[in-house]
């Protein structure tokens, strides 16, 4: 697998939602009232938790969510309905009238957490029960539901669901919590990390003992598989009637555990409903968890970035074929790193020698190399309403494969002046006789520093002479 394509299938995740605030500042000093440092608040930041975290995850997937759980009627139950609205995923909460919706405030400063402030009370039965009702009314027939537990009250009915699931021939995955597992009998698989695993079947004092009480458990609770998520031992899978698999563990550099859990059922949902194979599924999870944990607090992981981490995992260079609002996020990652940006266009119809010999030059002269394409429409604009030959899609993916690009988009226009002002790189590179002032773009990159550059294209190649010649053959042919 050296691309993720997500499904089209709905995917239900139920569980305990939450909001994650975070207000950022600058600490200088010591307060004089007390030994504690000052904060001096200069960002605030609020983000979707728990299963609504999840949800987030498998939209930045692009699946298909719908997120259940408790709120309660005030502003923070608000606030995480915008924020998932926004992110295009669909909602169905049930209002709790004496309970707030749970929410966290962490203080940070440099990258530090000092404080963290709950808001929370554990709801009660009866609005639960409610859940579990206004959920059988969601499942869909062979979908894949995800139960996001955080024990706040949500889903301490969680066996009804298992049931009202599995009637529906769902495939159940359970992020779990707590001591008692066998209030998830019947599901089709957990999620616990190692401390929430050694709660429930104690202590393990080498891996031997580990995988008998793994088998154990698996058994215990009729589930069709278990996943033991172990930090920086990987994650371990059992199966019945299967040696355990392992899977080392991918992240490069550990910043915030923050939602990592979220990361890895979501990441396994996606896979799943999109039929892919469960250990493949939770290969993908576990490359996911390795991008999750670089991040700074409760984050999600894009498709193009999990696609890029898969092709570095089995050894691919691979160019990612981006939107505009991914390769924005993924120019602040390099620019934070230090890379020199070099920015190209052109329409790559037909990609010839010239073409290659071409990108390979812009290439050396940053670290990352961008090639935006011209749309269908804007081909025929500029070429004639004979071209392109090839449709979008096939020129971006051709350019992809080239071991020179490192990031290619699409624009509308004729000129990509509009984006060049919006992504702002460091070199512009335009092939042919050009002057620097002639290029579209060039005096935005220079107002900014940058530079603009000429590049020759290798004589005796161009699209246009390999359409006619095409064309004089197939004459040639019907004489």
């Amino acid at each position: 697998m050296l691309t993720f394509e997500p499904t089209s299938n709905p995917i239900l995740v139920i569980g305990d939602v939450m909001l994650d605030k975070y207000w950022h500042g600058s600490t200088d000093r010591i307060s004089p009232e007390a030994p504690v440092p000052i904060v001096k608040v200069k960002d605030v930041d609020a983000r979707a938790g728990g299963a609504a975290n999840v949800a987030l995850n498998l939209a930045a997937l692009r699946c298909h969510a719908t997120v259940m759980g408790i709120i309660g009627q005030d502003a923070e139950g608000h606030e995480l309905s915008q924020l998932l609205a926004q992110k295009e995923v669909a909602t169905h909460f049930v209002t709790a009238e004496h309970q707030p919706t749970i929410s966290k405030l962490r203080i940070m400063s440099r990258h530090q957490q000092l404080l963290r402030l709950d808001q929370e009370e554990r709801f009660d039965s009866q609005v639960a029960l409610e859940l579990n009702s206004a959920a059988d009314q969601a499942f869909t027939p062979g979908s894949v539901v995800v139960l996001s537990d955080y024990a706040k009250g949500s889903l301490q009915h969680v066996q009804g669901l298992i049931q009202q699931a599995n009637s529906q021939q769902c495939k159940v995955l359970v992020d779990p919590k707590g001591t008692d597992f066998g209030k998830y009998t019947g599901a089709s698989l957990l999620t616990p990390n190692m401390s929430e695993f050694e709660a429930v079947v104690g202590r393990c004092h080498s891996e031997d003992e580990v995988i008998e009480k793994g088998f154990a458990l698996l058994q215990e609770l009729q589930l069709e598989a278990l996943l033991v998520t172990r930090s920086e031992k990987g994650m371990t899978l059992f199966q019945s009637g299967r040696d355990p698999v392992y899977f080392a563990a991918n992240a490069k550099s550990v910043f915030d555990v923050t939602g990592a859990g979220d990361t890895v059922i979501a990441s396994l949902a996606a896979g799943l409903a999109s039929n892919l194979p469960l250990e493949t599924s939770v290969e993908m999870a576990n490359i996911a968890a390795g991008i999750a944990v670089s991040k700074l607090g409760t984050e999600t992981v894009a498709l193009a970035e999990l696609n890029e981490a898969i092709a570095g995992y089995y050894g691919v260079e691979q160019a990612s074929v981006l939107s505009e609002q991914d390769l924005i996020k993924r120019l602040k990652q390099a620019r934070e790193q230090g890379d020199k940006i070099v920015f190209t266009n052109g329409c790559f119809d037909i990609l010839h020698p010239g073409h290659v010999s071409y990108l390979e030059h812009a290439r050396r002269l940053g670290d990352k190399l961008i090639v935006a394409v011209n749309s269908d429409a804007s081909v025929s604009r500029l070429k004639g309403p004979t071209r392109p030959i090839n449709d979008l899609e096939h020129r971006m993916h051709v350019l992809a494969g080239l071991a020179s690009v490192d990031w290619v988009v699409a624009f509308e226009e004729d000129t990509p002046a509009r984006l060049i002002a919006e992504l702002v790189p460091d070199i512009l590179v335009k092939g042919g006789d050009y002057k620097p002032e002639e290029i579209a773009g060039g005096d935005t990159v220079i107002a900014a520093g940058g530079e603009v550059r000429v590049l020759n294209f290798e004589e005796g190649y161009s699209t246009t002479g390999i359409i006619k010649a095409a064309h004089d053959a197939s004459l040639s042919q019907a004489r």
